[in-house]
């Protein structure tokens, strides 16, 4: 029998190329003082969750964000690399418009969701899909009837809300991916099921200062 595992989904705290719009992929940019003081302010908000574990994709990003989360509540911290952001390939660094005036075509896949769309040396947003929803499944049969939360990036989060709403991956979003949000799902034998989306009421205030690192 498969049992239902609740899933705490949190993207990592903002980082100097987020502020910028630049692609980041899997390039592994640091927090900005910013960003690491959303990602403290997380573990006082899931104090009373239960949760069994933190789960991170390894880019150092989501990793000190999960860390924040973990530390202060003593909680095993786990590395899964089938968490991190989609792989953009020869696009990384640059902002859209950039794309745009060096590569219209490509910039033209990225914008209208070519689900088979592949920039050089990346991922696909159909490859994108396959791999999160394997890892997620792979993640909940690990911590089965649990609560255990997940540290990842914007692209995930896209796929997951995809499958947990059924959007097709081509639809424009019109769902928030905000830094350091809490996001909550179930993963049930039926798949994955919507509880609450984009929470940030715990960054009301949380500014660059608050930041210890």
């Amino acid at each position: 029998m498969i049992e239902t595992t609740r899933l705490v989904v949190i993207r990592h705290g903002e980082t100097a190329w987020n502020a910028l719009g630049r692609l980041q992929g899997h390039h592994d940019i640091a927090l900005n003082a910013l960003g690491c003081a959303q990602a403290a302010a997380l573990a006082g908000a899931l104090a009373g969750e239960g949760l069994a574990a933190v789960v991170s994709s390894d880019l150092q990003r989501a990793w000190q964000t999960a860390a924040a989360l973990a530390g202060p509540l003593g909680l095993p911290l786990v590395a899964e690399p089938g968490l991190r952001e989609r792989c953009f390939g020869n696009l990384e660094g640059l902002t859209h418009a950039e794309i745009e005036a060096r590569w219209p075509s490509q910039a033209r896949g990225l914008r209208e969701r070519e689900p088979t769309f592949t920039p050089a040396g990346g991922e696909s947003l159909l490859q994108l899909q396959a791999r999160c929803l394997a890892t997620v499944d792979r993640v909940a049969a690990a911590f089965a009837g649990r609560c255990v939360a997940l540290v990842c990036h914007g692209g995930v989060l896209d796929m997951l809300y995809r499958a947990a709403t059924h959007v097709a991956l081509d639809r424009p979003r019109s769902w928030p991916l905000g830094n350091a949000g809490i996001n909550r799902l179930l993963h049930t034998p039926q798949g994955l099921a919507l509880v609450g989306w984009n929470d940030i009421a715990h960054l009301d205030g949380v500014a660059a200062d608050d930041a210890s690192v």
